[in-house]
């Protein structure tokens, strides 16, 4: 009884110790792009966090991100007493000097504090976020001034939680005629669909109907394993940011032509011409033969990504075995069997992706070219 516990005991060690190993988060490059993955929104103690910057860096070389912007709130300052913050620049430069030369850009930021319209927004890409403190007693102040001055520092801003319970108790995203005014100025870019454990149809809806990038963001405060459980499989939201350079620049500008990609919870969230180029370079045929002297197409599909895809079938051939339900595990290649009547190629098999949204309620659909080795 002894050995069986101490084996169990082992096994859990081991599946939790291959859970931190393998918790990079990967995604292939698209044609014409980099993939990278960018958490924009986090915090630490210099506003609302736990934790100092250098462990928001360490937590993003373990995670295998590309780049974060630590967005500290400029009027929230609950642990000034402790830890006073005249400048809200130094979160960014702790940051910067604890990432020495690893390949993780830390990006400028700061996360506008203001009451509903407009509510909290992050500026990203910013020179100095001093300039954008508001004055004390002052926060209710026509909040365009504070984007106006993002603009002039040449930042991009996008909404958070705009579904947040604290301004909206009933968990809808509106948008108000002060974000409007500040989308139709080119003063706000995106809209976070997904913030921490939250997503939102609503949000969505406004990122596709006014143009704003689409954004995926952890807004952690504690700690990321905890609150993502990454032990136990779970890994945080990001934004998957399609890049011409793998440079703060290149992700700035595909932050500006909106190709961006929301990542939470095993889905995928965005527009369908960013989806589905990503979908098709994350899941190709690695082979297909046909089994003995029948008919019965077995067919090999290699995953490149992080997704654990959920396919249904929408094409004309059914499954030998399976449902119309496949299951394509991350990084591994996954064998089904279909029954084509015939032995003749090439197959054009469609699958509709579940763990994809591309609106709401919308997931899109791929098509796979199959051919046999022979």
């Amino acid at each position: 009884m002894y050995r069986i516990l101490i084996i169990l005991i082992s096994l859990a060690v081991s599946s939790r110790v291959q859970a931190q190993q393998n918790r990079a988060i990967e995604f292939p490059d698209v044609p014409g792009y980099y993939t990278l993955a960018c958490d924009l929104h986090m915090h630490t103690v210099f506003s609302d966090g736990s934790v100092w910057p250098n462990i928001r860096v360490q937590e993003a070389h373990r995670d295998g991100l590309d780049a974060i912007a630590i967005t500290d709130h400029l009027e929230y300052q609950p642990h000034r007493h402790d830890i006073p913050n005249p400048d809200r620049n130094r979160a960014f430069d702790v940051a910067v000097n604890s990432n020495g030369d690893h390949p993780l850009i830390v990006i400028p930021g700061s996360e506008i504090t203001r009451s509903m319209p407009p509510g909290h927004a992050n500026a990203i890409f910013i020179t100095d976020a001093n300039a954008l403190v508001a004055p004390v007693g002052e926060e209710a102040i026509d909040a365009r001034e504070v984007f106006e001055e993002v603009a002039r520092q040449g930042g991009f801003a996008f909404w958070n939680h705009p579904a947040w319970t604290s301004q909206r108790s009933d968990g809808v995203a509106v948008l108000e005629n002060m974000h409007r005014e500040l989308i139709d100025a080119d003063l706000l870019h995106g809209i976070e669909v997904v913030n921490q454990f939250t997503y939102s149809d609503e949000a969505l809806e406004i990122a596709l109907a006014n143009n704003l990038a689409i954004i995926g963001t952890s807004d952690i405060h504690g700690l990321v394993d905890w609150d993502f459980e990454v032990a136990q499989g779970g890994h945080r939201p990001v934004t998957l940011v399609l890049a011409e350079e793998r440079t703060a620049e290149g992700i700035h500008e595909g932050l500006r032509a909106r190709r961006t990609i929301a990542w939470h919870r095993n889905t995928l969230i965005g527009r369908e011409s960013e989806i589905v180029p990503l979908i098709n370079a994350s899941i190709t045929v690695a082979g297909a033969e046909f089994r003995g002297g029948t008919s019965i197409l077995e067919v090999q599909l290699e995953n490149h990504s992080d997704a654990r895809f959920i396919l249904r079938n929408t094409s004309e051939w059914t499954f030998h075995e399976d449902i119309d339900i496949l299951e394509v595990s991350p990084h591994t290649t996954t064998t089904f069997s279909l029954k084509t009547l015939e032995q003749e190629t090439p197959y054009l098999i469609s699958f509709e992706v579940m763990n994809a949204i591309t609106a709401p309620n919308t997931h899109p659909e791929i098509t796979l070219t199959v051919t046999t080795n022979d």
